[in-house]
């Protein structure tokens, strides 16, 4: 049962990926995400409560509603919170607040089996189609894309070494923690900010890996698009529906 994780061979393309991140912990709203043409969903569990059977249900949904790939993001560097994710199908998944090379390669070994890691190997999971997909833990290590995730100013000096980690496939920047580790909590747009990212930008780069970003609205996306990023979200459908219903209240109700 061959298949090629799509969002992992779009970046090996150099294709940008232009996506946004699932945090309302709503099959429904997944899948209208999941129809709308994104090159990636992030179903979030760091941030969200997303709990290992709404993620299962969260991936069901983007099947249903569409071609777009669906990526989990762990809830932290475990293993076996790694090892539930892969197993509930997830092919992408982006682990937070990886801070070295050696944190980087302890998540290595969490999505790789033996003995290139030490994800443990499940006989009927939703992942290998319930023990119907007999080639899925020859293919898994491969097909699987993994995204650390740098977001101090610590992370973003060492990007270049975690990035240069065998297994790593991107490194994504995380303005949101960095701006507050910076001590300008919550202004992505700081001039601090900015450099740090440029400069994790261009570390990740340097060592051959995509380097993936979130982005505040959509000039700020196609700001970042422009400086080099390959992967990058549009923050989340929790934030474009906060904003479209401010927009609806201030333009009907408060100017009446």
């Amino acid at each position: 049962m061959s298949r090629t994780n799509r969002f992992k061979a779009g970046l090996q393309a150099g294709t940008p990926q232009v996506g946004m991140w699932a945090s309302l912990a709503s099959p429904l709203a997944t899948e209208v995400l999941a129809g709308a043409g994104l090159d990636f969903v992030v179903i979030d569990s760091e941030h969200a409560p997303n709990d290992a059977a709404e993620i299962i249900a969260q991936l069901q949904a983007c099947a249903a509603g569409g071609s777009t790939p669906a990526a989990v993001r762990a809830w932290w560097n475990d293993r076996v919170a790694i090892k539930r994710i892969l197993d509930s199908g997830a092919e992408t998944i982006v682990v937070p607040y990886v801070q070295t090379p050696d944190e980087a390669r302890e998540a290595v070994a969490s999505v790789r089996y033996p003995p290139a890691g030490a994800r443990g190997a499940a006989g009927a999971t939703r992942a290998n189609a319930f023990g119907r997909d007999a080639g899925y833990w020859g293919e898994a290590d491969d097909r699987i894309c993994l995204v650390a995730q740098v977001e101090t100013a610590a992370a973003v000096e060492a990007a270049s070494d975690i990035a240069a980690v065998d297994g790593v496939d991107v490194v994504f920047v995380g303005p949101g923690d960095l701006a507050a580790d910076l001590g300008v909590i919550h202004d992505r747009q700081h001039s601090s900010v900015r450099r740090a990212l440029e400069r994790a930008l261009a570390k990740i780069t340097a060592a051959g890996k995509p380097a993936g970003v979130m982005a505040g609205s959509i000039q700020d996306a196609r700001n970042l698009l422009d400086m080099g990023f390959s992967m990058v979200s549009v923050a989340t459908e929790l934030v474009h529906l906060r904003v479209a219903v401010d927009k609806v209240v201030s333009e009907l109700k408060d100017s009446a």
